[in-house]
């Protein structure tokens, strides 16, 4: 028998950030902790401010019963000349039956004494309030807090609980709150409890007190409420999916209503604006023509038909935000980007300060830029002097806005600003551009440098603080990386593949290693490796297998894994691989880089002549891709075929030995050089 199940934990005004974080957790702990009772059905979680809620169509009202075999010691130690043991009494004792009730079973192989015992299923009421303490007690916002004289921690304080299965109140205790049936509305509507005598009955309450239950339809509102907006007003609102989660999250009843600041904020950089109304107040942008407008838009959480009270507030609110910004941003320009500071400011123990980091990222950049300068000369129309002379300009003033009073502000505008005060103090256009972008990326999803120019600073920015932590012994482990260089390592695959230019790993760490302090460069690399793994999307054992053929340059190696990828993932692909594992087999003992001459002389059948023949060919001509390469390599399956089931490999004559096995670990070499193929696994 089942019935409709509501638990709703009421609760002070959660925190939406640690909420968000955790909301795939809430769910997954609760369909644990009804498997593990044996009560798992299909359930919804939902949550307001003010509010955890869990609805249960159908929920089973007991336990199903259920058995537990039992085993016991060996018959032969259970009896002793026919009479029951110490151990056969103490295993009924156990089992709670009187030993005449004891069977027998197998257990290992041995005769033991055996008992199935029935265990009838609890009724639902019994187990509540202990699932959801567990529950509850499961959720790790962070930081929590006690209230009154509980012991118990939780995010917020608990102010009423229902818990009704079918019409039924299920009477259970939390954090010193007793279950009811009584719910909040929204504070505008009632500040009252209000009775619910039903599921059905909660959520109309719910309803038409003002409080919008579920996430979705929040969010559904918000939008409509966008798309109102714009029609009206002819302005786009600026779309936020991190800023939406929050909003949706603090709201029960959410609104969006259009407001106004002075135009001459507008000085301001946009992204100064942006952040402020952001992260200040969590409102969203408004543009018109493609610019950003004097607008903003606050989503409320009011229930009144008057809203021109709300929208005053929040301009009131908004302007000295602004003015604050406008004089941080005044005062900077007047400062203008000076790298001097820097040095008053520690990067890390043993590593200098800032304006040391500056420096050596500055020998970096101008290394990459004298490395690239025939592809810059291309893409900028600068002469190579120049171009070091920027690449070192920009660097050196990179991390200058560290010092600005609005990056002290606004931490994530650091090198945006930077950007503007470049810009204002006439610095090169390559130079604020790099600026801006040396950080970039910050994610997987993240935007790239704009130009190669800014990318070779960014490069510099992120193996400086992989070389720089690995000679100090900051190395990550495990999932810990607080400095961020698993993030390093990945944004220089993504820049590197982006811009396609050659980089090779193991040549670049040996280039400039020699600004840090000794360091296991064979560690440094493998942890570039890594990063392969997650970067492309390949079977791990082409990773392995690219990566073991001893390439390394980061195009090179996505281009090879890409071929292989592609070949691999042909349905017919494993019966041709089985030929060439066979291949690898043959010349695992083989030194491939030692000398494998093939003397044609010694070829005594046809199948010998003919795979000769047919790997000379292969390998004799020249290909536009690695694919096309390796497709051609691997299209000497019928040759190899024929060798294995008509040649001996491993003949008695030693010459005739060697000359077979080098002419298979030919074939195996030519592979090697874009790809190992015994790592492979399909």
């Amino acid at each position: 028998m089942t019935q409709p199940l509501l638990i709703e934990i009421g609760v002070e005004e959660l925190p939406a950030i640690p909420l968000l974080k955790i909301l795939d957790d809430i769910e997954r702990s609760w369909a644990k902790i009804l498997e593990a009772n044996r009560l798992l059905t299909e359930f919804e979680f939902s949550y307001t401010p003010r509010r955890l809620v869990l609805w249960h169509p159908e929920f089973p009202v007991k336990q199903p019963d259920s058995e537990e075999e039992m085993f016991g010691p060996p018959v032969q130690i259970a009896f002793k000349d026919g009479e029951p043991t110490r151990a056969a009494e103490s295993f009924a004792q156990k089992c709670g039956v009187p030993l005449s009730e004891i069977g027998r079973g197998e257990k290992g192989g041995k005769e033991v004494l055996y008992y199935k015992k029935s265990i009838p299923g609890e009724p639902v009421e019994a187990l509540l309030e202990e699932m959801l303490k567990t529950w509850l007690a499961s959720m790790r916002f962070g930081k929590m807090m006690r209230w009154g004289d509980r012991k118990e921690e939780f995010i917020r304080p608990v102010r009423w609980i229902v818990a009704m299965l079918g019409e039924k109140g299920v009477p259970l205790e939390l954090y010193g709150v007793k279950s009811g049936n009584t719910t909040r509305v929204h504070r505008q509507v009632s500040f009252d409890p209000v009775a619910v005598d039903s599921p059905k009955a909660y959520f109309d309450v719910l309803k038409e007190g003002g409080v919008e239950l579920f996430a979705d339809r929040r969010r559904e509102r918000i939008l409509e409420g966008f798309e109102k907006i714009e029609a009206e007003n002819g302005v786009e609102v600026g779309r936020d999916d991190e800023l939406m989660d929050e909003v949706v999250a603090i709201t029960e009843y959410p609104t969006p209503l259009m407001g106004g600041f002075d135009e001459s904020f507008l000085k301001l950089p946009p992204e100064v604006i942006m952040t402020s109304m952001k992260e200040h107040q969590r409102y969203f942008p408004v543009f018109k023509d493609g610019v950003l407008h004097n607008a903003f838009v606050v989503v409320s959480n009011a229930k009144t038909d008057d809203f021109s009270q709300v929208i005053a507030g929040n301009e009131r609110v908004l302007k000295p935000r602004l003015a604050d910004a406008m004089f941080f941003y005044e005062n900077d320009l007047k400062r203008g980007l000076d790298p001097e500071g820097l040095k008053n400011i520690v990067f890390m123990d043993g590593l200098g300060t800032m304006f040391d980091k500056s420096v050596r990222e500055s020998e970096i950049a101008t290394g990459l830029a004298d490395l690239y300068a025939d592809l810059l000369e291309d893409e900028t129309g600068r002469e190579r002097g120049e171009i070091k002379a920027l690449a070192e300009r920009a660097s050196l003033l990179a991390k200058a806005d560290l010092l600005s009073e609005m990056v002290y502000e606004f931490t994530e505008l650091q090198g945006i600003m930077g950007y503007y005060y470049a810009k204002a103090q006439g610095e090169d256009d390559l130079v604020a551009v790099a600026i801006r972008d040396q950080y970039l990326p910050e994610g997987e999803e993240s935007e790239l440098p704009e130009n190669l120019f800014a990318a070779l600073v960014a490069l510099a920015y992120k193996l400086d603080n992989l070389m720089a932590l690995f000679s100090v012994g900051k190395i990550p482990t495990g999932s810990r990386d607080p400095f961020a260089l698993r993030r390093a390592a990945a944004g220089i695959v993504r820049i590197v593949t982006h811009f396609g230019i050659p980089f090779d790993i193991t040549a670049m760490i040996d280039r400039f290693k020699g600004e840090y302090a000794p360091f296991d460069t064979a560690l440094l690399e493998a942890f570039f490796d890594e990063r392969f793994y997650k970067a492309l999307d390949a079977n791990p054992s082409i990773v392995t297998a690219v990566l073991a053929s001893g390439e390394r340059d980061i195009c090179e190696i996505v281009r090879k894994v890409e071929a292989l990828r592609n070949i691999t993932d042909s349905d017919e692909f494993k019966t041709v691989f089985t030929t060439f594992k066979r291949v690898a087999n043959i010349s695992k003992d083989l030194d491939l880089e030692g000398d494998l001459t093939v003397d044609p002389s010694l070829f005594e059948k046809e199948e010998e002549k003919t795979l000769w023949q047919a790997f000379q060919e292969v390998t004799g001509r020249e290909y536009p891709d690695y694919e096309t390469r390796l497709d051609a390599l691997f299209s000497l399956k019928p040759q190899l075929d024929r060798f294995f089931d008509n040649v001996m490999v491993n003949a008695e004559d030693e010459n005739l030995r060697r000359n077979r096995r080098n002419l298979v670990g030919s074939v195996y070499r030519a592979f090697r050089e874009i790809a190992d193929i015994k790592e492979i696994s399909v």
